[in-house]
C-alpha cells in the first residue's frame, strides 16, 4: 500500500507486529481501523481512525509523524497502482480479518459543514465560527492569560523562568512599536482574536482601537474584558466581516493570523482594504502564516476539523499583493522557529490538562486538537510552513514612509532591539 517498506511497527489487534523493529509503534486496536481506511483510504481515514481511538500511537506523537514524514521524503514513497489481482487479494485478506462491513460513524468531533459560494460572507462567518467559537472556556484552558491565539516571539528562549505568556506579551509590546502607536493614535485591529493585542493597544499605548472579529464568542468576550479594565472610552468592538470595515484614516492598521482565512482570489481586495483603511504615512502590521513554494498547504484533516477554507501561499507571493495594493513594504521578519516553541507550550498545557479538556469538549475533540498541534509544531519545524511579520506603510503623496530611512534609526526610534 505504501510503494516501499513501512516506516513505522505496526502493532494489530491480536497482538501481531509487523515493521522494522525500533521505530515508532502504530496500534491499530480494532477491526474497525482497517474498515475506516477501506472506506476513506487517505489523510482523513487516518486522522479519524485516530481522532475515534481505533488507532493509537504508542510512544511520542511527534516523534512518529517525523518518521512518515521524513520516509516519504527519502524515499519518494507513493502507493503504486494496484492491479485487478492486487485488489482481489486484498479483499480475501480484509474479508479474512472481518474488516468488511459497513461504514464506520464519523468521530463525535464535529467537522465542518460549510455551504454556498466559497470566502462568501456567510460562508466565512460559518467557517469562522466553527474554530473560534468552539469555547472560549477551551481557549482560556489552552492559551496564556492575555488569550493570544498566534504565534508568540520568544525574546529570552534560554531563560528557564521565561515562558509562553512572556512570549506572547513580547509579541504584542514588539507590533505597537513596529506599528509607533502613540497616545490617542487610531489603530484599526483586523481579526482581533480575543482581544489580546487591542487590548494591550489601549491600555499600554494609550492607543484608540476599532477591534473587529467574525466571531460572536470572541466579541462577547473582548467586550467584557474591555468593561472589565474600564477601557470603553478607548475600545469600540465591531462583530463584522473586513469588507464591511466603514471609515478610514487610521494612524495603524493590524491583521495578525487573519490573512490565511481571507482566501486567494479575494487578497488582493482584502489588501486594498489595508491601504483604504490608513492614512497617508500610516503603517500596517500583517502577522500571517505561509507555505513553501514547493510544500502543500492545510490538507483533508485540517479543512475538515480545524480551519476549513484556510489557504496560505508563500511569503513572496504576500509581499508582492501587498505592493500591488499599493503599500510599501519596509520590513520582513521571519518568527519561524517563535511558533514552533508556541506550539509546543500548548500542546504541553492540552496535555497537562487533559482531563479537565475532555470533560469539557469530549475525548474526540480533544483529540483533534492533540493531532493538530503536533502537527502542526512539526511543520513549522521543518519549513513546510512559515510565519512572518511584515511591515508596510501606505506612502504620502510625495512618497514619504514617515519612518527612519534606515532599520537601526527605526528601531532606535520605537526602542526595538
Amino acid at each position: 500500500m505504501l510503494g516501499g517498506p513501512p516506516p513505522v511497527r505496526l502493532r494489530a489487534w491480536d497482538g501481531s507486529l509487523a515493521g522494522p523493529a525500533g521505530a515508532p509503534v502504530v496500534h491499530l486496536r480494532s477491526r474497525r481501523a482497517l474498515r475506516r481506511l477501506l472506506w476513506q483510504p487517505d489523510e482523513l481515514g487516518l486522522a479519524q481512525a485516530y481522532i475515534s481511538g481505533e488507532l493509537e500511537i504508542e510512544g511520542d506523537l511527534t516523534e512518529a509523524l517525523r518518521t512518515v514524514w521524513q520516509a516519504a521524503r527519502d524515499t519518494g514513497m507513493r502507493p503504486p497502482k494496484a492491479g485487478l489481482a492486487d485488489r482481489a487479494r486484498a479483499a480475501a485478506v480484509l474479508l479474512k480479518l472481518g474488516a468488511v462491513g459497513p461504514r464506520p460513524p464519523q468521530p463525535s468531533a464535529p467537522a465542518a459543514r460549510l455551504g454556498g459560494r466559497l470566502h462568501s460572507r456567510s460562508r466565512d462567518r460559518a467557517a469562522i465560527s466553527h474554530h473560534y467559537d468552539l469555547s472560549n472556556d477551551f481557549y482560556e484552558l489552552l492559551l496564556d492569560p492575555s488569550m493570544a491565539y498566534s504565534c508568540g516571539v520568544w525574546t529570552r528562549p534560554d531563560d528557564p523562568e521565561y515562558g509562553l505568556a512572556d512570549a506572547q506579551h513580547d509579541k504584542l509590546e514588539i507590533i505597537c512599536r513596529k506599528l509607533a502607536l502613540r497616545p490617542g493614535a487610531r489603530h484599526l485591529d483586523i481579526g482581533c482574536g480575543w482581544g489580546s493585542l487591542t487590548l494591550h493597544a489601549a491600555e499600554h499605548f494609550k492607543a484608540r482601537v476599532t477591534a473587529v472579529t467574525l466571531a460572536r464568542r470572541q466579541a462577547e468576550f473582548v467586550r467584557a474584558r474591555v468593561k472589565q479594565r474600564g477601557l470603553e472610552d478607548r475600545v469600540e468592538v465591531r462583530l463584522c466581516d473586513y469588507r464591511d470595515i466603514d471609515g478610514g484614516g487610521y494612524d495603524a492598521v493590524s491583521t495578525i493570523e487573519m490573512g490565511e482565512h481571507v482566501g486567494d482570489a479575494e487578497y488582493p481586495a482584502f489588501a486594498r482594504t489595508l491601504h483604504g483603511k490608513l492614512r497617508p504615512g500610516g503603517r500596517v502590521l500583517v502577522q500571517q502564516m505561509s507555505r513553501g513554494s514547493h510544500a502543500p498547504g492545510g490538507g483533508a484533516f485540517i479543512e475538515s476539523y480545524i480551519a476549513p477554507d484556510m489557504h496560505m501561499r508563500p511569503l513572496g507571493r504576500t509581499l508582492a499583493l501587498l505592493e500591488d495594493a499599493g503599500l510599501e513594504v519596509r520590513h520582513t521578519e521571519s518568527v519561524r522557529e517563535h511558533y514552533v516553541r508556541t506550539i509546543r507550550a500548548w500542546h504541553d498545557t492540552l496535555e497537562e490538562r487533559w482531563s479537565t479538556f475532555t470533560g469539557l469538549v469530549g475525548e474526540h475533540t480533544a483529540r483533534v486538537w492533540r493531532l493538530y498541534l503536533v502537527g502542526g509544531a512539526l511543520a513549522f519545524e521543518e519549513r513546510r510552513m512559515g510565519v512572518d511579520q511584515l511591515l508596510a506603510v501606505r506612502p504620502t503623496a510625495e512618497g514619504d514612509a514617515e519612518m527612519p530611512s534606515t532599520p537601526r534609526a527605526w528601531y532606535a526610534a520605537e526602542g526595538l532591539r
